[in-house]
């Protein structure tokens, strides 16, 4: 017996294994495709721009109306899967990203584009917080961080379908490649209704009426303990690797091309690059995970961030720019992401689980905002350097607030972990 009830069996046999297969698979596809909605709009935001007059200012009150969707969307998308359930609000999240995907294409000005990607991007987001609490309840014990690093893997190739389909289709006009995009999402869609509800929230919804749901979401934001200590260490985390990621991830082009001596295409070609092989950093974090414990990876991956931005930023020649930013970008991206959601999922006891993992994910995209912010404030100073110091360096000492993590070591069951 544990803090979370006993442990539920774990299904034994090959009809087990194939399910977990299933399960990593239509996990995976459904993440992919989360990324390749967010990225899409990236890639048609100069046409969408054009075709409805929107001014530079219009677009940065876009993405602020984005971000502060995902924000949302994402805290009550935790809450609901704690009492509604997991593979439900799963279903919705991504049914409800097909519907306002497709509604793009019939957007005719500012505040309907505004109304349909906010939705959009919120619910693609939110596939985040869902896949890393259901997945995981899943997973057996051994493996279970190498396993859920592969669903990870999903952000690249959603970039890179998006850039695909962008680069096959745009010709078309950015209206019918939003539309191009419904069918391998509707196909998620019908591959999830095969996906069983964790049999560990059925267990805690069975030991716990719904009237006792406030008790939940008091122990984690309220009592003073374990469990809001780790939430409270998580939050500050990610938060700062949020506005750290803003410099080294979304304005990154824009430093390559303006400071380093980059043509748009090089820059490009670059990113690719980091990102095709970083799927498999992804699942090298995992595996590390396995290996050396989540906690750990996410640390070395913290610490690894400051100095390889100084270096970035001094360094001179293309070859030693893209050989600095390629660890930069798998330190950000591959083996944060790959060992850091897993740890996340197993850092809470089934009955907060959604909840908490929502909140964490809103406080990445709180993060995201922070990082636009002081990137836009910092700008008005004139000193590019004093600009990247400040936003990539300075805010990623906070990821260095992951040696106050507990440690948890891997091949645990999660009851074991929560007891």
């Amino acid at each position: 017996m544990s803090a979370s009830g006993p442990a539920v069996p774990a299904r034994a046999g090959s009809a087990a294994r194939r399910y977990v297969v299933y399960l990593v698979c239509v996990a995976l596809a459904g993440w992919a495709l989360a990324s390749y909605d967010l990225n899409l709009l990236v890639l048609a935001l100069p046409a969408i721009a054009h075709d409805l007059a929107i001014s530079e200012t219009g677009l940065g009150m876009l993405g602020f109306f984005v971000f502060g969707a995902q924000f949302v969307i994402t805290l009550f998308t935790g809450y609901a899967m704690d009492r509604l359930g997991r593979r439900r609000v799963w279903m919705f999240c991504l049914t409800g990203t097909a519907i306002f995907t497709g509604l793009t294409a019939l957007v005719n000005g500012f505040w309907s584009l505004v109304l349909v990607r906010a939705i959009a991007s919120g619910l693609a987001y939110s596939e985040l917080a869902v896949s890393i609490t259901i997945v995981n309840e899943q997973l057996p014990a051994r493996g279970r961080g190498f396993l859920y690093s592969i669903v990870q893997g999903g952000w690249p190739l959603g970039v890179f379908l998006a850039s695909g389909v962008y680069l096959a289709a745009g010709g078309l006009g950015w209206r019918l490649v939003f539309l191009f995009g419904i069918l391998p999402i509707v196909a998620v869609i019908l591959g999830r209704i095969f996906i069983r509800e964790s049999d560990r929230f059925e267990h805690e919804r069975a030991l716990r009426p719904d009237d006792q749901q406030r008790i939940t979401l008091r122990e984690l934001f309220l009592i003073e303990g374990p469990i809001r200590r780790q939430l409270v260490l998580l939050s500050a985390s990610w938060i700062f690797y949020g506005i750290s990621y803003v410099a080294t991830n979304f304005y990154i082009t824009y430093w390559l091309t303006t400071y380093k001596g980059y043509s748009g295409t090089d820059a490009s070609k670059l990113l690719l690059v980091s990102g095709g092989i970083g799927f498999f950093f992804y699942i090298v974090g995992g595996a590390l995970g396995e290996r050396f414990g989540r906690r750990s990876v996410l640390i070395w991956s913290g610490l690894a961030v400051a100095p390889l931005t100084v270096l970035f930023y001094f360094a001179q020649s293309p070859a030693a720019v893209a050989v600095i930013y390629f660890v930069l970008y798998q330190a950000t991206n591959g083996t944060w992401s790959g060992a850091g959601y897993a740890y996340q999922g197993e850092s809470f006891p089934t009955r907060i689980r959604g909840s908490a993992v929502g909140f964490l994910s809103a406080m990445g995209v709180l993060g995201f905002v922070l990082g636009s912010l002081l990137w836009t404030w910092m700008s008005f100073f004139g000193n590019p350097g004093l600009t990247w110091f400040v936003v990539a360096t300075a805010s990623s000492l906070g990821m260095w607030l992951t040696l106050l993590l507990r440690p948890i070591p891997p091949g645990l069951e999660l009851e074991e972990i929560a007891a």
